[in-house]
C-alpha cells in the first residue's frame, strides 16, 4: 500500500459518488430507475453494455487464463465476442420492441401468466448471483493485494460499497458509471499492450517466439490442449460462450434503455467493436504476463491467475502503472456489479412484487423501496458467497454462468419469438430443466467438487468443467417436451400479436387494423 494507490482509488470512489449523486436527482420513477427513462442515445448505450461486459473476468481472469495456458485461454476471449452476433441476430430489436423493464415483460406480452413471470424471475436472480460472486471474488484479490487487506474483509468493503451505488442511483448512475468505465479500461489495456510491445521491438511474431520458450509448455503454448485436454470440454465452453450472453439479464435490460429499435442494434454494434478491440489486446497482456512476470511466479501468486495484470502493470512501469490499472479493474468491477444487481432487484421489485404480489397495483414509490431493498439482500447473498471462492478464477466463474443463462433463457427466448406451437407449460418446463441442470452439473463438477481445492473436498460426480454441452441441449428439450405434452393448443393469437409487435414495434393485433 502506497500513497498512489490510494490516491487513484479514492479517485475512483469519489468519481462514482458524484455520478451516483447526481442520478440520484434525476430517479424518481420506476422508469428512471429501470431503464434510464429511455433517454440514452445508441451509441451512449454501446459504451455501457461495453462497460457492464467487460468484466473482472476479462480484464483480470482472460489475462491470467493466457499467460497460464496459453492459446487455451483466448477461447475465452473468441467466445465472449462471437455472442454478441448471437444478440445482434436474433434477440435485440425484437426485445426491445416488446419489453419495458426486464426479460419477463418481454415473455408476458405472449405469456402473461404469473407462475412463468415468477419461473424467469427466479432465473434472472440466480444467474445474476453466479456472475456477481465472480466479480467480488475479482475484487477480494485486487484488494489484498493493494491494500493489504484480509481478503474477507475485501469483499465484504467492497460488496458494501457496490451495492450502495444502485440504491441511490438507479440506471442513471449505472449507466454513466459503465461508460467512464469502459472509456478507463479500454485506455489502460492499450497503455500496456504498447509498452508489451514496444519490448519486442513493435514485432508480433517475436513475441510468440519468445513466449512459446519461456514457459514450460513450450511449443505447445500456442496450441490447444493445454487446459482443455478434453475435447468435449471445448465445445461446451464455446456453447455456454456464444450462447449465454444472449440470456445475461443484466446485458438484456439494456435494450431498454434507448427509445427505438435502430437505436437498440446501434448500441449492440458498437459495444461489438469496442469489445472486439479489447479481446484482441487480451493476447498481449497474457504474453507479457508471462514473459516479463514469469510464468513459475504467475502460478505461485495464487487468487487462481486473477492477479495476473496488476502484476504485469507493476513490471512494466512500477507502483503507478499498478495503481492505475488496478483503479481501472476496481472501477471495471463496479461498473459490473452496479447493472448485475439493478438487473437482480428489477427482477425482484418488477415482477415478483408489482406485478405478483401486488397484481400490477404498487405504487411508483412502492416499487422504488422494493427494488432498493431487493438491492441490498441481493449484494449480500453473493458476497457471503464470495467469501468462499477466493482461489476460483473469474473467467471460469462466469463461463459457468454464462452455461446457466444459455440453458434456462435462450431457450425461453427463441420458443417465445420463433416457434408458433410453443406455450406456456412448454416455457416454464424449458427454464426449470435448463436452470436446474446447469446449477446441479456445477455443483457436482470439478470446478465445486475437487479434494484438493474444491468449495466441497470430494471427488466430482460430473467430468467436465463446463455444464453447457448437457445443460443447454436440456433446456432446449425441456422447452419442446413441456409444449408437446400439453393438451391446450398454443394462443395463435397472442403469437401473431407478438410477432407483429417484436419485428414492428406497432402494438395489437393485425385482425384489428
Amino acid at each position: 500500500m502506497n500513497i498512489t494507490v490510494i490516491v487513484f482509488f479514492l479517485a475512483v470512489v469519489v468519481g462514482t459518488l458524484a455520478i451516483t449523486y447526481s442520478a440520484a436527482k434525476r430517479t424518481s420513477k420506476p422508469l428512471d430507475f429501470y431503464a434510464a427513462g429511455n433517454r440514452l442515445t445508441g451509441m451512449q448505450n454501446g459504451w455501457a453494455i461495453a462497460g457492464d461486459y467487460m468484466s473482472a473476468a476479462s480484464f483480470l481472469g482472460i489475462t491470467g487464463a493466457i499467460a497460464s495456458y496459453g492459446f487455451d485461454g483466448f477461447f475465452y476471449s473468441i467466445g465472449f465476442l462471437v455472442s454478441y452476433l448471437v444478440i445482434l441476430l436474433t434477440v435485440a430489436e425484437p426485445l426491445h420492441n416488446l419489453g419495458q423493464y426486464t426479460l419477463a415483460d418481454s415473455i408476458a406480452i405472449r405469456f402473461p401468466g404469473s407462475l412463468l413471470r415468477s419461473t424467469v424471475a427466479a432465473s434472472t436472480l440466480s444467474i445474476t448471483i453466479f456472475y456477481m460472486i465472480a466479480q467480488l471474488v475479482g475484487a477480494g484479490a485486487l484488494i489484498h493485494l493493494l491494500l493489504d487487506l484480509d481478503y474477507r474483509v475485501a469483499v465484504l468493503l467492497v460488496g458494501t460499497l457496490m451495492t450502495s451505488y444502485v440504491v441511490f442511483g438507479g440506471m442513471v448512475a449505472t449507466s454513466w458509471v459503465q461508460i467512464i468505465k469502459a472509456i478507463l479500461l479500454l485506455s489502460g489495456t492499450l497503455i500496456v499492450s504498447l509498452i508489451v510491445l514496444a519490448r519486442f521491438d513493435w514485432s508480433v511474431l517475436k513475441m510468440f517466439e519468445h513466449v512459446k520458450q519461456i514457459t514450460p509448455l513450450l511449443d505447445n503454448y500456442l496450441n490447444p490442449g493445454n487446459q482443455f485436454v478434453n475435447p468435449l470440454d471445448t465445445i461446451s465452453l464455446h456453447l455456454a460462450l456464444i450462447m449465454g450472453t444472449a440470456g445475461l439479464p443484466h446485458i438484456l435490460i439494456r435494450l431498454f434503455t434507448v427509445r427505438s429499435a435502430v437505436q437498440a442494434r446501434r448500441s449492440i454494434l458498437t459495444a461489438t467493436w469496442l469489445i472486439s478491440v479489447f479481446y484482441i489486446m487480451t493476447v498481449f497482456l497474457g504474453f507479457g504476463a508471462s514473459s516479463f512476470v514469469g510464468w513459475q511466479h504467475l502460478q505461485q501468486s495464487g487468487y487462481g491467475g486473477n492477479l495476473t495484470l496488476p502484476l504485469l502493470s507493476y513490471a512494466l512501469g512500477g507502483d503507478f502503472l499498478m495503481a492505475y490499472i488496478s483503479a481501472v479493474a476496481f472501477a471495471t468491477i463496479l461498473a459490473v456489479v452496479t447493472g448485475l444487481v439493478l438487473s437482480a432487484s428489477s427482477a425482484f421489485a418488477h415482477d415478483l412484487y408489482s406485478h405478483i404480489l401486488r397484481k400490477g397495483g404498487a405504487s411508483e414509490r412502492e416499487q422504488l423501496v422494493a427494488a432498493k431493498s431487493a438491492s441490498l439482500v441481493v449484494g449480500a447473498i453473493s458476497t457471503l458467497i464470495a467469501i468462499h471462492a477466493e482461489n476460483m478464477n473469474v473467467a471460469i466463474l462466469v463461463a459457468l454462468t454464462f452455461a446457466v443463462a444459455a440453458s434456462a433463457n435462450l431457450p425461453l427466448i427463441l420458443f417465445t419469438l420463433y416457434w408458433r406451437r410453443f406455450t406456456e407449460t412448454g416455457a416454464i418446463a424449458g427454464v426449470v430443466t435448463g436452470m436446474l441442470s446447469a446449477v446441479i452439473l456445477v455443483v457436482v463438477g470439478p470446478h465445486v467438487m475437487n479434494p484438493l481445492n474444491g468449495m466441497i473436498k470430494l471427488a466430482p460426480w460430473f467430468p467436465l468443467s463446463n455444464p453447457g454441452i448437457v445443460s443447454i441441449p436440456l433446456g432446449f428439450l425441456g422447452g419442446i417436451v413441456g409444449t408437446l405434452v400439453t393438451f391446450r393448443k398454443a394462443d395463435q393469437q397472442s403469437y401473431e400479436a407478438l410477432l407483429v409487435r417484436a419485428h414492428t414495434g406497432v402494438k395489437g393485433h393485425p385482425n384489428r387494423w
